[in-house]
């Protein structure tokens, strides 16, 4: 293992503040946006019924599966105790499809869907995309949806999701906000989803950049922050284009866009994707922070093309950018395809960096970049300006890896053919090697999720996706504090067999774990 770290960040001194949680917690928590919360720490602190004594494969399996209409791409979601109207109160799960479907399913209980919106009309020639229009048959089949995970608030009882259509020929991104209990659609909706900026770039018309549906996936995970929707985009696959990053805002409460961003205006690339991982925000805050892939980067010499980089947008009137960080060897990056946003951001919380807060995240190279949120380092092709740099496997990835996870003072991180480490977390620093680590190796990398009760019974849940003929994917639960074995699915492969999976996350509340498959919704839980 090696690690950087420049010594104007790692400041002698700083107070140790560490995250203190009551003992235990009794009230469930849902589970509202992908990978838990807007720092996407992937942290459940609110897990009453697994713990490290019952996950096992005696005690814990699969318990049922719910079939829905396509492949399952994002991340479900979950809410506690909503009444659905005529049909009483129930936990709920959400899932979204490739074939443009909404679901709600009682949580707790196999059977038909509390609810189904359905984003399609063949009658009227609207339907899901074919995967061969956008050439993505090798990751997404037969049709291309829903792929980015949505987002629910709760003090409106709404789902925002984005829907890929073709429609009489054409291709079209709608936004959509749905009422959680009925499913119907509210505030107006559906928008399509357009935008355009200033710009010389790829594909651009008279000095305009516009939206291009067929050329930009929705795969990043939406945000929403101080009452508005975010939306980023990237390519479909193997950099088809023209194509751009872009990051889109729409009010929460009217469907209206607020906000449009583009990586590249006067170039190309540069996407917002983060296999499915989405901006990551502080509460209330004012800015949020997103990574990019592989393209020009030139701001250094006065462009506006942020290739390869961290940026922290400010979201006051728009979108803005306040600050930036770009790695020295960005142009490395670009030309070997080495995308520094092949995964997510994650926000360590505000009492466990010191003085400063932080976001880490890593791209194929699997350096764990360590960074100051309000001192980003921008750029330096002589050295990284940056907290640390801390290498999180042994290899590149040559598609994505995972994003990180934090719990206690510790940060969870599942590169390309390695193992998953922990890395204690102290003044802000990681341990410059991981103080533990699985046994397991994730060829293709992990974006783990942790399931405690207050500060006790912590368990790291990560899938080993594999995709394929005859493929199945594989669960893991680990001790939180040591990463010792606690169950996998592979004990008992007859019983808790899970079907191919493809950048998965789990979703874990009210003692189950629920995973999108390429083929339905998964079920885990004491047996």
């Amino acid at each position: 293992m090696k690690a950087r770290c420049y010594h104007l960040h790692c400041v002698a001194g700083l107070a140790v503040i560490f995250v203190l949680f009551p003992a235990t917690v009794q009230a469930q928590l849902s589970v509202l946006t992908w990978h838990n919360n807007n720092l996407r720490t992937g942290l459940n602190w609110h897990e009453t019924i697994l713990t490290p004594s019952n996950v096992n494969s005696t005690q814990f399996g699969k318990i049922f599966t719910l079939n829905v209409d396509g492949q399952i791409f994002a991340q479900p979601l979950y809410v506690a105790n909503r009444t659905i109207p005529g049909k009483g109160t129930h936990n709920v799960v959400y899932v979204a499809t490739e074939n443009d479907s909404v679901y709600a399913f009682d949580a707790d209980t196999p059977g038909p869907p509390l609810w189904r919106a359905r984003f399609t009309n063949p009658a009227k020639g609207i339907i899901a995309v074919p995967c061969a229009d956008v050439s993505i048959c090798s990751k997404i089949s037969p049709t291309v949806g829903i792929t980015a995970t949505p987002v629910i608030d709760l003090t409106s009882n709404t789902l925002y999701v984005v829907a890929f259509t073709k429609e009489n020929g054409s291709y079209i991104d709608r936004l959509h906000a749905l009422n959680i209990t009925t499913g119907a659609e509210k505030f107006g909706g559906p928008v399509v989803i357009e935008a355009s900026v200033p710009g010389t770039g790829a594909g651009s018309v008279n000095g305009m950049v516009a939206w291009n549906a067929q050329y930009q996936l929705t795969r990043a995970a939406l945000l929403l922050l101080n009452g508005v929707v975010y939306i980023g985009s990237a390519s479909f696959a193997h950099d088809q284009g023209p194509y751009h990053g872009w990051l889109l805002g729409y009010s929460a409460g009217t469907l209206v866009q607020v906000a449009v961003f583009n990586t590249s205006p006067n170039a190309k690339k540069a996407g917002i994707w983060g296999p499915g991982a989405g901006p990551a925000a502080a509460p209330l805050a004012n800015f949020l922070i997103v990574s990019t892939a592989n393209g020009v980067f030139d701001v250094d010499t006065g462009g506006v093309d942020y290739g390869d980089s961290f940026l922290k947008l400010g979201t006051t009137g728009g979108l803005s950018v306040l600050d930036y960080f770009t790695p020295y060897n960005q142009l490395t990056l670009r030309l070997e395809d080495l995308d520094l946003n092949a995964g997510g951001v994650m926000m360590l919380p505000a009492n466990v960096s010191g003085k400063h807060r932080e976001v880490m995240g890593a791209g194929k190279q699997d350096i764990i970049y360590v960074i100051n949120v309000a001192n980003m380092g921008k750029y330096d092709p002589n050295g990284d300006h940056v907290v640390q740099e801390v290498m999180g496997s042994n290899s590149t990835c040559p598609s994505g890896t995972g994003t990180p996870a934090y719990f206690n003072n510790a940060v969870y991180f599942s590169g390309c053919n390695d193992s998953l480490k922990m890395f204690s977390v102290t003044n802000g620093l990681l341990s410059t090697s991981p103080v533990s680590e699985s046994l397991l190796v994730y060829v293709t990398g992990a974006t783990p999720s942790i399931s405690a009760n207050g500060s006790v019974n912590g368990i790291v849940w990560a899938i080993k996706f594999l995709t394929g003929k005859n493929a199945s994917s594989r669960l893991d639960a680990y001790n939180a504090s040591d990463l010792t074995d606690l169950y996998n699915t592979k004990e008992n492969p007859t019983r808790d067999v899970l079907p191919p999976t493809y950048f998965a996350v789990p979703t874990v509340a009210n003692g189950k774990v629920y995973i999108g498959t390429l083929s339905g919704l998964v079920v885990y839980g004491l047996l």
